[in-house]
């Protein structure tokens, strides 16, 4: 069972000096990822809160950063929060997408996963 996906931001993070981030590692998230961050109290005062430390959690890597916490989620661009949110709904919440296509040589039809890793 695959439980860590690879990623590429469409924008990407951009850190303190200036240096772009966008090949990353998401990972399958726990009951814990789910549970847990409803106790913090940024949850508990916006529920919108919820995205940026489930992110944080379950985000292992992105480019060349020492660690995810909720600081390099926040300053995400709009666009890679979006990118991230789908991938965790599609990874977590339902099966792998597949893709039906057809050879162009020999008109066979087949069905081709979408997994999310790089080539």
């Amino acid at each position: 069972m695959q439980t860590e996906f690879e990623f590429e931001l469409p924008k990407g993070y951009v850190d303190q000096n200036g240096e772009v981030h966008k090949r990353g590692v998401m990972r399958l998230a726990t009951a814990a990822d789910e549970i847990l961050p409803l106790r913090d109290p940024r949850v508990q005062q916006n529920s919108g809160y919820l995205t940026i430390i489930l992110l944080s959690r379950v985000v292992t890597k992105l480019g060349t950063l020492n660690g995810i916490d909720t600081r390099v989620i926040e300053r995400l661009f709009t666009m890679d929060l979006a990118y991230l949110q789908d991938m965790y709904q599609r990874i977590n919440m339902s099966e792998m997408p597949h893709y039906q296509l057809t050879c162009p040589h020999c008109n066979q039809q087949f069905e081709v996963p979408l997994d999310f890793l790089l080539g």
